[in-house]
Formats: C-alpha cells, sequence, structure tokens
C-alpha cells in the first residue's frame, strides 16, 4: 500500500499548506492525476500522483502544513477498500520512519534544488512529480476531470470540484446531486453558496440576492480572521507571509546595508513613453520596464551589485535575473524575468506585465520566484515618494522607485514645474563602498533625466 509522500516543490522549500483536495478515498486515480493543492512559501501548487490505484487515506485536512518527505495520499490496488484508520499525527518534524514509496526516491528537506524522483516508468507508477511535466515514456498526461464547460451540462456520477468537505456534506444532508451544480468558484469551484442556492431553488425559496460589492478599504493582511470577543485576532505566519519574514529577517541578520537616494527629473522620460506607446498597433511600453532597462545597463558597469556572497567570496554571474516586488491578494512576491540582459525594451515590457498578471492570478510556479540576482521594488504605486528597502537576501542590492509628481525644480535658472521623483538604493556594504553605489545611481537617473540618449545605448 504505497503512500505518496510530499515532494520537494521548489528551492528551499521544507513544508506546505494543503489547500483543497481534489480526490477522496475511495476514488480511482490515474498517473499523474492531480490529487490536492498545496500553498507553499513561494506559490500554489498542484501535486500529481505518481501512481495509479485507489484512495485509501488522505495525510492532512485543508489548513494542515506537512513537511516535504511527510505523507500526503495513500493508494493501493483499485479494489481496496480505503482506510478509514486514525491517521497519525507526524507534526511538523522529521520522520524517523517515512512511509516507503515503491520506486520513488524521497529528497532530502534540507537539500535545496529539484528533487528527481525515478520509478523507472513502471507500469502505473510515474517517473517524475515535478508540478507541470508529465511522466510516461511518451510524455502523454492523464489529468483529473475538470469542472463541466459553460456549453456542456454537467454529467451525472462525473467528478465535480468542492471547496470543502462541509459542503459535500451539506449537498449530501439536502439531497443535492453536486455534478447538477454549476459551481461560480475558480475552475468552476462549488462552494457554500453554490449549494444554498440549489437548497433554495429546490424547496421553492427565492434566492437571496448577491451581496454588494465591498469597497472598504482592504487590510494588507491576507486572510484577516474575525476578531474574538476579546478584540484580539491571531494570524498565523506561514505561507508567502512566513516566507517574506524569514527572508527579510536574515537580510537584516546578515546584510551590513546601506542607503543612498537621488531625486530625479522623470519629464522627458514620460514624454518619451508617450511617444513610443503613441503607436495603437505597438506593444505598450511601461516606465518600470524603460527603468528596469536602464537599471540592467547600470549592472553592466557595475557588476558588484549583480551578485550574491558565498562564505568569504563574492560570486559575480553572467546573467541579470531581474527580480521586481508585485503586490498580490496573497501578499508581496517577487517575480524574476530571467537572463532580463537579452531582453529588448518591448519584450522587457511584456514580460513584467505578464509575469505580474500571473503573480496576481496565483498562477506562478515556485521556479518563477526564485533564482534572482537585483531587485527593483516601485513602491511609488502605493504613493510613496521613498523608502528604506530591505535587500532581497541572498542579492546584495535593490532599487527603489518612488511615486511621479509634479514639483517646482530649477531649469537653466528658472523654477518651472517637473515631473519628480525619487530613486533609492540599498546596498551590501560588504560588495561595495559609496562610490559604487552613488555611481550606479546616479548613471540609472541620468538615463532618466535623458532617456532618449539611453535608448540609443540599448
Amino acid at each position: 500500500m504505497p503512500a505518496f509522500l510530499l515532494p520537494d516543490l521548489g528551492e528551499g522549500l521544507t513544508e506546505a499548506e494543503i489547500v483543497t483536495w481534489r480526490v477522496e478515498a475511495g476514488d480511482v486515480v490515474a498517473v499523474d492525476q492531480t490529487v490536492v493543492e498545496v500553498e507553499t512559501a513561494k506559490a500554489v501548487v498542484e501535486v500529481p500522483v505518481p501512481f495509479a490505484g485507489r484512495v485509501t487515506a488522505l495525510h492532512g485536512e485543508p489548513g494542515d502544513v506537512l513537511a516535504v518527505g511527510a505523507p500526503l495520499i495513500t493508494v493501493t490496488g483499485a479494489d481496496a477498500e480505503p482506510d478509514t484508520s486514525p491517521v497519525q499525527d507526524l507534526g511538523s518534524g522529521p520522520l524517523a520512519t517515512p512511509f516507503a514509496e515503491p520506486g520513488v526516491t524521497t529528497p532530502d528537506p534540507a537539500v535545496n534544488g529539484d528533487a528527481v524522483y525515478d520509478a523507472g516508468h513502471q507500469d502505473g507508477e510515474s517517473g517524475n512529480v515535478l508540478i507541470g511535466y508529465g511522466t510516461s515514456a511518451d510524455r502523454r498526461r492523464r489529468r483529473a476531470p475538470g469542472p463541466p464547460r459553460a456549453d456542456q451540462p454537467p454529467r451525472p456520477g462525473g467528478r465535480v470540484p468542492v471547496v470543502s468537505p462541509l459542503v459535500r456534506r451539506l449537498a449530501r444532508e439536502a439531497g443535492l446531486d453536486l455534478t447538477a451544480i454549476r459551481g461560480s468558484g475558480r475552475d468552476g469551484l462549488i462552494t457554500r453558496r453554490d449549494v444554498d442556492l440549489a437548497m433554495k431553488a429546490h424547496s421553492g425559496e427565492p434566492p437571496a440576492p448577491a451581496p454588494a460589492p465591498d469597497t472598504s478599504p482592504k487590510s494588507q493582511l491576507a486572510g484577516v480572521p474575525e476578531r474574538g470577543t476579546n478584540g484580539v485576532a491571531r494570524i498565523p505566519i506561514r505561507g508567502v507571509r512566513k516566507a517574506v519574514a524569514d527572508k527579510l529577517s536574515r537580510s537584516r541578520r546578515e546584510i551590513p546595508e546601506a542607503t543612498v537616494w537621488v531625486d530625479v527629473d522623470a519629464t522627458e522620460l514620460i514624454r518619451l513613453r508617450a511617444t513610443l506607446n503613441a503607436d495603437e498597433s505597438a506593444p505598450k511600453i511601461s516606465l518600470l520596464a524603460m527603468v528596469s532597462r536602464y537599471t540592467i545597463l547600470g549592472l553592466s558597469r557595475y557588476p558588484e551589485l549583480n551578485a550574491r556572497i558565498e562564505g568569504d567570496e563574492i560570486v559575480l554571474g553572467p546573467a541579470v535575473h531581474l527580480g521586481f516586488a508585485a503586490q498580490t491578494d496573497r501578499g508581496l512576491m517577487v517575480p524574476v524575468v530571467p537572463d532580463a540582459q537579452d531582453c529588448t525594451l518591448e519584450q522587457l515590457s511584456l514580460r513584467l506585465a505578464e509575469r505580474t498578471q500571473r503573480a496576481r492570478d496565483g498562477k506562478l510556479g515556485p521556479a518563477d520566484l526564485t533564482g534572482g540576482t537585483f531587485t527593483i521594488n516601485n513602491y511609488g504605486v502605493f504613493g510613496v515618494d521613498g523608502s528604506a528597502a530591505i535587500i532581497n537576501h541572498p542579492e546584495v542590492a535593490i532599487l527603489g522607485i518612488g511615486r511621479i509628481i509634479e514639483r517646482p525644480w530649477v531649469v537653466d535658472g528658472q523654477i518651472v514645474a517637473r515631473q519628480m521623483t525619487q530613486l533609492t538604493l540599498a546596498f551590501d556594504h560588504r560588495v561595495c563602498d559609496g562610490g559604487t553605489a552613488g555611481g550606479f545611481l546616479r548613471f540609472v537617473a541620468d538615463c532618466v533625466e535623458s532617456p532618449a540618449q539611453a535608448i540609443r545605448n540599448m
């Protein structure tokens, strides 16, 4: 009775939180069928099972946090009965006697990098459980049945996506057929509201009107729980919030950081962008892409800032893997554009926009959020002028961009209204001194103030 262990889902990840089970005990699964969604410190990912059979046990409930290498799901022969015995509480520490999984090598959670699983492509087993890849010899992927399309009626007896076991129980007690309910959640997920509406329709009661959209200011802490009777709310630090907290705390502990900043006249930059975007048929260029391109040029002149420290050595890489801060409903994320130095201005703008949208849609994988060598933080979108940003460990510098606002500025001896912004650079003082940091920041500022000249140098 093989137990599939939670695989290593990315660089440095040692645990994951169960979000939604796609199967139940008693279901028959195929090789590479997605069985669960889990949230790691970097992204929500779908986990496929590497062999076929009948599910006899799910080792955790939504909200439980499992360590890498802990049992996730038990699958046995298709004719076996579900295992209803209590599941041992494995806690969050290492397993003394982990379940054996035939043909699968369990990764050491302490070792970074991608885990490789080799089942020899045996019948009914998978040779790879890395997310997003097929595993059979001919690369065919068998997926779990998805939700019905809008133009396709539900089929009785088919698998349906349900948000939680509670929803299944409510539907069962009300005598409702879940396959006849069209879900309103993401990817057709059936929510409790969908079941409530179906119950009212079944009883002849008119459905309650949809709640009005909430226009009140949202908290920056996603998923804030209701306060108790004493007015206190307790928010667990885990998932993305824990990853951010751990990384920033390590940065503050290890990096002797210094900050320099400069006020910059961005009037010509805005004019140039308007000119570049005048052609309606051409891809639109963002201000972030333009500043990012100048940053990449600056890093080619000051490569110390595109580095990392390993022991007593400064390691300079050949490529710029550009990270940029993106605010999402799940908190702050830093998607990475690999080999950004090879991108044209148009390509860089498209990649920044595409990764920003995927981050907000929750579709970035761990590989999309790791490996950065330099980060840009456009905190001007929050209406602030400047910030002493914390370096994104293990990088050695981060560039911040404040809001662009009209201010009085002296030009050729005259006070005129100009579009001003502030650029800030936080850097690791072990890697360079203020001369290097100031030289880099001044170069980027000069590009912003004379963008046409900078573009000719791209």
